[in-house]
This record gives C-alpha cells, structure tokens and sequence, in this order.
C-alpha cells in the first residue's frame, strides 16, 4: 500500500529490485528470442484512482465490509449478486493477471465490469485466454527433487545439456568430430524442445512433462520436426538445379494429392488459430504434414522420377513442403537447423 501510495523509501526499494529482476528476466528473455513491451504493474497505478472516481460517477461502485466493489449477476439467479473486489480494505487496488485457467471466473468478473463501465468500444472483443498448469512425470506439481519450484533457466539449461549428450553421442558413433556449429544446434534443439513441449498441448490441459519424451527424435517433439525440415531441406539441396522456381506442379499418385491438400489447407488453419488461439493446432498440422511427405516420399521417386517433367513437380512440393514446415516453425517461435 506503501509503494502505491508513492512512499520514497518504498519506491527507492522498488526500483532497486525491479532492475536487478529485469536483467536477470531479458537473460531469459534473449535465450528464447522474445521480445517485450513492459508493461508491469506499475504502469497502471496511475490510472487506477480514475478507474474508481468512474465508477463511482456511474454509480456501480459500492461499500462492502470497508471494500470498494461492484456487483454483478450471478450465472445462478437465484444466488445474490457476486461482489468484484476493486479496491480492497487496506487501500490497495487489485491488479489483473494473465494467469492459468483457474482465474476464468475473475476475468469474466472483469470484463462485466469493463462493459458496465462502458469502457469497451463497440467491435472491441475483450477474451481470457487461460492456460493449464505443468505437471511433474508422476502427474503432482513440478518441483526439484528438492520440493523446490522449477526455475524456468535451469530448466532450459537441462533441455540444452540432454540435447548436447544425444548429439554428441550420435556424431561419435558416427566417427566425426564435435563442433562449434554441432553446439550451436544442440543450443537449438533444446530450446526448440522446450517450447514445442508447450505449445503442442492443449493450452487448457494440464500435461505432464517429460525431458526424455520432448527430446525424442520421434512423435509429435520439436526434434523430430527438425530432423523433418533438415531431412527435406537436404533433399532440395541434393536437387540442385533440378529445382525450378516456375515448375507446374501434376499431381498423379495419391500420396501427391494427400500432400498438397495438405499443404493447401494452411491459410485456413491460421484464420482459425488467430481466432481461437490454439497453437497446437499448427504443432498438429506439421505433425501431419512431416507424415504424408514421408508417404509422398515413400512412393514417388524424386531425383529418379519417370520423366523430366515429374521430376520437376516432385521437386517443388519438396520445396513447398520445407518451406511451409520453416514458415509455422517460426510462428511458433522455433528456429530451424539444417543438419541434425
């Protein structure tokens, strides 16, 4: 109450802590290439005296055993109207947070609020986009060993050091030797694990997580889906000038069908995850499309095509499908490797 009050010593505290936080934040920050608009809550604590003078110029702020609330209508008529807390007892404001799927009903208390108020203009949607929690393998709340939380650094570190030791263990096998670029990729890989882990659930679900699942080379992980993009990518480059930018594209055999529907399907499919907001959604469809090239492939020869011109059409769903897997690989926030 202090520091929103605009007490020197608070805020002189606040300050302090709030830079030390915010370096320790962009390390993590830079490490999964995001960028931010801060907008933290102070930001708005200039604007919350207002919030209130409004609604009480509406007249739907009211006292409640020393608070400052609205009410609202229950779903349940027959219940008495639920208080929304807007300013509690002590003088201090409540703040919004985007937070998982257990804060749906104070978010829909908020946006009553906002539409009461008249504060949402008309053709704006206001919408709650909840999310579940992260579950330990044995399906209880993930923490350390130790009963501690799971710092979001170490974890990455974790997912880096796995991905590493996989690599390093496969180009040994393989007689050759580790590189900086054989780093940078495992750097990559554990990354792109991570975050793939996340975004190919149901955003609503709670899921279990699993270092040896999101880090295998196959189902629906971000290794496979670079191993898929490198696999194809290195198909083209094989082509060389067998590919042609203008090439026609015939579509004879089946697999070649199944491929392109596919792959046509995605303007639609990004029309309905911006309206729904479900990335998963993207994680599933090149999922899919990884199989149905790996069917494609199975079934019609490429550098060996019956004829010139097949060739040619093979060679640019080839193209087509790599850079398709790269374009929703990237809106998912994951950059690709061209060699794994």
């Amino acid at each position: 109450v202090k520091l929103q009050a605009g007490d020197e010593t608070s805020l002189a505290g606040w300050k302090l802590l709030c830079e030390a936080s915010r370096g320790e934040f962009q390390s993590i920050y830079d490490r999964l290439e995001v960028s931010l608009e801060e907008r933290g809550e102070s930001f708005y604590n200039p604007l919350l005296s207002d919030v209130c003078k409004d609604l009480t110029e509406l007249k739907l702020l009211e006292e409640s055993e020393g608070a400052q609330v609205v009410f609202l209508e229950n779903a349940n008529k027959d219940k008495d109207k639920t208080p929304f807390l807007i300013r509690k007892t002590d003088g201090g404001f409540l703040i919004i947070y985007v937070t998982d799927s257990g804060q749906a009903q104070h978010f829909s208390q908020v946006f009553q609020v906002a539409k009461l108020a008249g504060w949402v203009p008309e053709g704006v949607q206001l919408e709650h986009v909840p999310f579940g929690l992260v579950q330990g393998e044995d399906g209880k709340k993930f923490k350390t060993r130790s009963g501690e939380t799971v710092k979001l650094r170490d974890l990455l570190d974790e997912a880096v050091r796995i991905a590493r030791e996989d690599m390093k263990g496969r180009i040994e096998e393989e007689g050759l030797e580790w590189t900086d670029a054989n780093d940078a990729t495992s750097k990559v890989v554990g990354i792109a694990a991570v975050k793939y882990a996340d975004l190919s659930m149901n955003r609503e679900s709670n899921y279990r997580f699993s270092y040896k699942k999101m880090l295998s080379l196959s189902g629906n992980t971000a290794p496979y889906m670079l191993y898929a993009f490198a696999r194809i990518n290195g198909i083209r480059n094989k082509l060389g000038e067998g590919v042609k930018q203008d090439a026609t594209i015939s579509l004879a055999h089946p697999s070649e069908l199944l491929l392109a529907r596919h792959l046509l399907s995605l303007p639609e499919l990004l029309g309905e995850v911006e309206a729904t907001l479900y990335p998963n959604r993207l994680c599933d469809f090149i999922f899919e499309l990884s199989q149905r090239f790996n069917q494609f492939y199975e079934n019609c020869p490429v550098a060996k095509a019956p004829t010139e011109a097949e060739k040619e059409s093979r060679a640019a769903l080839c193209v087509v499908t790599a850079n398709t897997l790269k374009l929703v690989l990237g809106l998912l926030g994951i950059n690709t490797v061209e060699r794994l």
